[in-house]
């Protein structure tokens, strides 16, 4: 039986228009003393529940997605699949009752944990740059950038800068545990906040076969993860009252915190292997090595003080000045870190923080989306630009401890094993940024599109003008509208947008015949955008019939999914992201598939950023002429633009 998931999952679910923008609430929504509008879960009850699709409108749909990607023959044979498939005598009636049923017993949503087990938890390969999300965060003028970040050593404004956004983190799980933190809404619609409970004190836990997960709501542990030079250490944020710690408490927690680790490596004569190494190898490697670890009493101490920390805090001091300074290579580091070195990437959320104050972060994908997580980021640097107006020292705040392990053989050996395969994917990924400064969202506004269609619609174009032929590709849609929403795939590869790929470098088009197909395929991307949004998708749908089947005969008896047109699909050339504004905050993620790209973007005001990512042992993909493609079909777009203004 093939796989449910013919890749892995897009590491970074967020994009379309129809999804909420990574924008920081106003100021005062994490403030837990303040009266607010809407408490975090009142609209909760009022959310209905996603939709499950009839077989009809999934199969239409489906079929119409696989058009541009299929000859006559092979269209004509996925056509007989799905045919067969949605018929009465057929699989699919049979799997939509039980999914139905699965509908019926579920509390929130018929998704929910059919998307958690089979797009993440059942996942063997690393999620370290495969699933996990990165993104670099906007250098901070209150914490100007040092000339010189030594080597070896953390500086002041490293630790002034993890403070200060340590304390931001804090006030939010405070408002989140409160219900103060006002709930999300679009355009008058409320937004499912349970994503929100799922933010802090949560780590993924690595078990044979299939992981776990570990979260407590409200999140009330007292200490964060704090990872210097390879070392785990429980670092106290709040006193055994629940008092947070002010800022200046927090600043000199972590200078004591990297104190000690230097005083214990100072004593060691040969450094201990670091058990955090594990999280960036396979799943199954890590399930084995923690079994073992469990065995000894200190080790399950040591692992629930890091399973229950709130957040990691990485503070990066053994970096190559390069990536330090170069905004390019600070993303790489916080996407793959070196081989995963100083991380531990079972954690939802974990800040990286360089030398010279740069910041980044590595989140674990599994308990909840980007733009959830990037919300609160967004509001931590929005809070961490003006004068902070510390609170009073909590009494009897507990010491930074550093994470102590009882490491066997067997675990130094898996350890190893999990710092090569690390090594070899970090050492396979290339990450590149853009910037196309000629226009931004304002501009293709004047067009009367959609940005983000405008720009899948683009980077089409540039990917049949690159490679000559169409990419499936993947943009993730927001169902927040719906009780306990996740997403839902945009297939962003139409007929339209291929019909306007094709003539847009034909000479013998005209302009505005040219424009008619632009348009065309902006509407087909707009109507798809809308159906996924409202639960009318075509991925989720069949994701969760095909995870009814029962046996190896049944799933014989499931045509459409034996179909290569089915994997062929979903096999995405190009992951995509919109994670929009991204002046504070540029994503970065893997490709899906070998041959593929990972494309996070970002429409702002005047500019348009993105990040473009392949892996270098791919004999299809350049990342770097691929860029300049993106540019010149954006550049030749806005020309395109302008003259049809003039006419």
């Amino acid at each position: 039986m093939l796989s449910l998931l013919a890749q892995r999952p897009a590491a970074f679910c967020t994009g379309s228009r129809s999804v909420l923008s990574v924008t920081a609430r106003s100021r005062n929504n994490y403030t837990t003393d303040s009266l607010q509008q809407v408490s975090t879960f009142a609209n909760q009850n009022k959310l209905p529940r996603l939709p499950i699709p009839t077989l009809k409108a999934t199969a239409t749909r489906y079929l119409k997605t696989l058009r541009p990607l299929l000859d006559n023959s092979e269209y004509a044979r996925a056509e007989r699949a799905v045919s067969s498939f949605i018929s009465i005598s057929g699989l699919g009636p049979v799997l939509q009752r039980r999914l139905q049923e699965v509908d019926r017993q579920a509390p929130a949503s018929w998704l929910e944990n059919i998307w958690v087990q089979k797009a993440y938890l059942e996942w063997r390969e690393p999620n370290y740059i495969n699933a996990n999300w990165a993104a670099l965060l906007a250098d901070n003028p209150n914490f100007p950038a040092v000339g010189d970040a030594p080597p070896g050593q953390p500086t002041g404004p490293q630790l002034a800068r993890a403070a200060r956004l340590i304390v931001h983190l804090l006030e939010a799980n405070d408002a989140i545990n409160q219900g103060t933190l006002t709930a999300d809404s679009q355009r008058g619609t409320p937004m499912c906040m349970n994503q929100f409970k799922w933010q802090f004190g949560t780590s993924r836990i690595a078990r044979p076969g299939c992981d776990g997960l570990v979260n407590q709501y409200p999140s009330t542990a007292t200490h964060i993860l704090v990872m210097y030079r390879d070392q785990t250490i429980e670092v106290p944020v709040y006193n055994n009252a629940g008092q947070r710690a002010s800022l200046v408490q927090i600043t000199s927690q972590l200078l004591q915190a990297t104190r000690r680790v230097d005083d214990l490596l100072a004593r060691q004569a040969q450094p201990q292997p670091s058990v955090a190494n594990l999280t960036a190898g396979n799943r199954d490697n890590w399930a084995n090595a923690r079994q073992i670890l469990e065995k000894d009493t200190a080790n399950v101490e040591s692992l629930a003080k890091v399973d229950s920390a709130l957040f990691g805090v990485c503070l990066d001091v053994n970096v190559n000045a390069k990536d330090i300074y170069d905004p390019e290579r600070s993303v790489a580091l916080f996407t793959h870190s070196n081989s995963g070195c100083n991380r531990w990437f079972d954690k939802a959320i974990q800040l990286i923080v360089l030398g010279n104050g740069r910041v980044g972060v590595n989140c674990e994908h599994t308990p909840a989306d980007a733009l959830t997580t990037g919300s609160l980021l967004m509001e931590a640097m929005e809070k961490e630009t003006g004068i902070y107006k510390d609170t009073a020292s909590c009494a009897e705040l507990a010491e930074p401890m550093p994470i102590q392990w009882n490491v066997t053989p067997e675990v130094v050996k898996l350890i190893d094993n999990a710092q090569k395969e690390a090594g070899a994917l970090a050492g396979n990924l290339r990450m590149l940024l853009g910037n196309m400064t000629q226009y931004g969202a304002q501009w293709i506004k004047t067009l009367g599109v959609s940005p983000d269609a405008y720009f899948q619609v683009a980077l089409q174009a540039a990917y049949f003008r690159h490679h000559g032929k169409p990419a499936p590709t993947y943009e993730t849609s927001s169902l927040r509208r719906f009780l306990h929403g996740r997403t839902e795939t945009i297939r962003s590869c139409s007929e339209e947008s291929l019909a306007f790929s094709k003539v847009f470098d034909d000479k013998d088009v005209s302009l505005k015949k040219k424009l008619q197909f632009f348009q065309q395929a902006i509407a087909a991307h707009l109507e798809y955008s809308k159906a996924a949004s409202l639960g009318q998708g075509v991925d989720r749908h069949l994701l969760g019939l095909r995870a009814q089947i029962q046996s190896p005969e049944e799933a014989e008896k499931a045509l459409l999914f034996q179909d290569p047109s089915y994997i062929q699909s979903m096999s995405f050339a190009m992951s995509t992201s919109n994670v929009t504004p991204g002046e504070k905050f540029r994503g970065a993620f893997a490709p899906v598939i070998p041959d593929g790209y990972g494309i996070n973007y970002a429409m702002d005001k005047s500019d348009l950023k993105f990040s473009i990512s392949e892996w270098l042992s791919s004999p299809v993909t350049d990342a770097t002429a691929f860029r300049e493609t993106i540019y010149k079909t954006l550049s030749d777009l806005y020309d395109a633009g302008e003259y049809a203004k003039r006419q």
